[in-house]
């Protein structure tokens, strides 16, 4: 049995995830915030469990470091196999009117959980030679009208994912994907068709493929530092 965990793993690309590792025998820890039902019905597949709470409250979320590190599947297990940073948040709003409330709470969920979770859950993972995989974006050396609170936090990821793959290394591996037009968001509709015309592949991506990615560097144990943009080649473009 290994054991994985998975941030924001409730709903779309994480619930992908989370969906095809049960699926392959995995014990997964899942976390989410108010999405406990989409939670509860997921974990039904396989052997998995629930940790609950909001990622961008220091509160809650040193709270969950602990009950992933205490958890009874990572004690069974000795330990922790994938750790998986797919907890995001997205929204379009002009610089201009962004408050540093905003853009603290993007942080913290982008760059700060990851940070701390992946610190407190270093031994867990080292006990297993376990890796890390971050979900980044394809938004590197882009600018994405009215989307400067995400791009900056989600390259704040990036960042930490490749310096923690040289400071973790050699007994953990520390990896990230980024995704292209995968899931357009109820109000990006018209961006995202202007997106796929520019994917030489010619079409949108699936949340399956973001999952193959994922499970590929869990096993690649000789890959560290590696950022596998799964984008159909948008960013040749």
């Amino acid at each position: 049995m290994r054991v994985a965990v998975v941030t924001g793993g409730a709903r779309r690309i994480g619930a992908t995830i989370v969906s095809s590792l049960l699926d392959e025998g995995w014990a997964v820890i899942v976390h989410c915030n108010r999405s406990l039902t989409q939670a509860r019905q997921l974990i039904k597949r396989g052997k998995g469990a629930i940790v609950s709470g909001d990622l961008s409250s220091d509160d809650d979320l040193f709270r969950i470091i602990e009950e992933i590190h205490d958890h009874e599947f990572v004690e069974e297990r000795g330990g922790i196999d994938l750790l998986v940073h797919n907890a995001s948040i997205y929204n379009q709003e002009e610089f201009a009117t962004i408050t540093p409330q905003e853009l603290r709470r993007f942080s913290s969920i982008h760059l700060d959980a990851p940070f701390f979770i992946t610190q407190g859950l270093v031994p867990k993972l080292k006990s297993k030679n376990g890796s890390v995989v971050g979900i980044v974006d394809t938004s590197m050396n882009q600018s994405w009208e009215k989307l400067s609170h995400y791009t900056s936090t989600k390259a704040a990821l990036r960042q930490l994912l490749l310096n923690l793959a040289g400071e973790l290394a050699p007994e953990i591996r520390v990896n990230g994907v980024a995704p292209g037009a995968i899931l357009a968001a109820a109000w990006e509709k018209e961006r995202f068709e202007k997106v796929l015309q520019r994917v030489p592949l010619g079409k949108a991506g699936k949340p399956e493929d973001i999952a193959q990615a994922v499970k590929f560097l869990a096993e690649a144990d000789y890959i560290t530092g590696v950022i596998i943009p799964v984008d159909g080649g948008w960013s040749l473009s």
